[in-house]
């Protein structure tokens, strides 16, 4: 029988994620006594010290607070979807859930996710963060995100992941470009033009890498972190860019052509999956999710 309540783990949540039981207790309107009471009654019940409180510096977290902190988000999420979903019997999903995307897949891959999910399941609170992957990884290791779509390149330890498919690095160049009427482009036929660079990670990883194992290095005249910039740099005529998604359109947002030719010889795939912080059990709304992502990739 656990010696601790869900109302004591709330408190500890709240003091992790705001630095400072004066703000948890804000957070949460009870008096900073009653927060600093919970947190001492939960560090009896699991025989461990899970805070450092020093006056005037907030409250930081041990190690093991950070595995406690990561672990009672889970059981919260359980606890809010069972309160939710016990008065229809569990006929109808609810709950919350915050998932994130890496920037570049988001306007498609992200979208049509939330869009599908909405529709089966009307009663859950949906939240996305679109960001780069770093920013991505660490708001999933701090719990901020149950779940997000990012590039398997690049993960560190402490995430899990499931493969959702597979994207194609491709050559953008302008329409008039002498080699737009080749169907596919070498990048040796490239590497004395200037190039502008997606110079975010994990593309710009991935494209370094490509040309290092060709033997070439690339001429980067321009860097950006966007990737609707580095579109309309390139329909404008100011270099080539290697890109992983593709729009609809071969339009900028100018109105101006691109040209996407594919890689000759053909590079590695780029796998892109869903992901979560391993060992923290999802919340059955985040569960959903996962299987809808997989469903749609299939």
């Amino acid at each position: 029988m656990a010696r601790f309540t869900l109302r004591q783990l709330e408190c500890f949540v709240a003091v992790g994620e705001h630095g400072s039981i004066a703000a948890a207790a804000t957070a949460m309107l009870l008096s900073p006594s009653a927060i600093t009471g919970a947190l001492n009654e939960l560090e009896r019940a699991f025989n461990s010290q899970l805070t450092i409180r020093r006056k005037a510096h907030g409250v930081s977290l041990t190690p093991s607070g950070q595995y406690v902190l990561s672990q009672a988000r889970g059981l919260l999420h359980a606890a809010t979807d069972l309160q939710g979903m016990a008065a229809d019997a569990g006929s109808t999903l609810r709950g919350k859930v915050a998932v994130g995307c890496y920037l570049s897949l988001a306007p498609t891959l992200l979208t049509e996710l939330m869009a599908e999910y909405g529709t089966r399941y009307p009663e859950v609170e949906l939240d996305f963060y679109a960001g780069t992957q770093q920013e991505i990884h660490e708001r999933l290791l701090s719990g901020e995100l149950d779940l997000a779509i990012a590039y398997e390149l690049t993960l560190p330890s402490g995430l899990a992941h499931k493969r959702l498919g597979d994207a194609v690095p491709a050559v953008v160049l302008p329409a008039e470009h002498r080699l737009a009427a080749q169907p596919q482009v070498a990048l040796a036929e490239l590497v004395d033009e200037p190039m502008i660079l997606l110079d975010v990670n994990p593309s710009r990883e991935n494209t370094e890498m490509m040309f290092s194992a060709a033997g070439l290095s690339p001429w980067i005249r321009f860097r950006t972190t966007d990737f609707e910039v580095t579109r309309s740099m390139v329909a404008r005529g100011m270099g080539y860019a290697i890109l992983v998604q593709r729009p609809v359109s071969d339009l900028s947002y100018e109105g101006r052509s691109v040209a996407v030719r594919r890689i000759h010889p053909a590079t590695r795939t780029v796998p892109i999956s869903m992901v979560w912080q391993d060992g923290v059990r999802l919340s059955k709304s985040a569960e959903s999710m996962l299987e809808l992502a997989i469903e749609l990739h299939r």
